[in-house]
């Protein structure tokens, strides 16, 4: 299998695992069918401002994650930040810090680039990411709509200085 193809599938499958039962389900499909398709996930990993990893256990593929820097990030905020686009972890590995480990390396990558914060948006009924970040170190600083099909949600905007 490709990597196109694996990135495709884990972005899915753990799209839909997080937040299909709280949405309508015709938005839902629209919003997956664009979002996730290969043409789209094809065009943000040949963006050279968006970096995606994969995240194994043994011989298992467990999570991944993207990182936006410059114009690839969803909101302006210049050459000094670094977004955390998207954090997934599949279903079955998800209590196991994968993702306490993911934050320290990006933190750590995120200082090596040279940027002073590291910022991501996280849907605000999401209460157990928003809770994750807190432990974090991550604050609220803002919020911008997020919009899945044709209903409109808020993301909180949070933000962790690195420096």
């Amino acid at each position: 299998m490709s990597d196109l193809d694996m990135l495709t599938n884990i972005s899915r499958q753990t799209f839909i695992d997080a937040f299909e039962k709280e949405n309508n389900p015709e938005d839902f499909k629209t919003y997956i069918d664009i979002a996730f398709s290969k043409e789209q996930i094809k065009t943000e990993i040949l963006n050279s401002n968006s970096q995606f990893y994969f995240v194994y256990s043994k011989s298992d593929l467990v999570c991944y994650f993207k990182i936006n820097e410059n114009e690839a990030q969803a909101e302006p905020f210049g050459k000094d930040a670094l977004e955390l686009s998207r954090i997934y972890v599949l279903k079955a590995f998800q209590g196991q810090n994968f993702g306490a480990y993911i934050i320290s390396w990006i933190i750590e990558l995120t200082k090596k680039m040279g940027k002073t914060w590291l910022w991501l948006g996280v849907w605000q009924q999401n209460v157990n990411a928003v809770k994750f970040y807190e432990r974090h170190g991550f604050t609220k600083f803002d919020t911008h709509s997020f919009y899945i099909g044709n209903d409109r949600q808020t993301d909180w905007l949070m933000r962790l200085d690195v420096v």
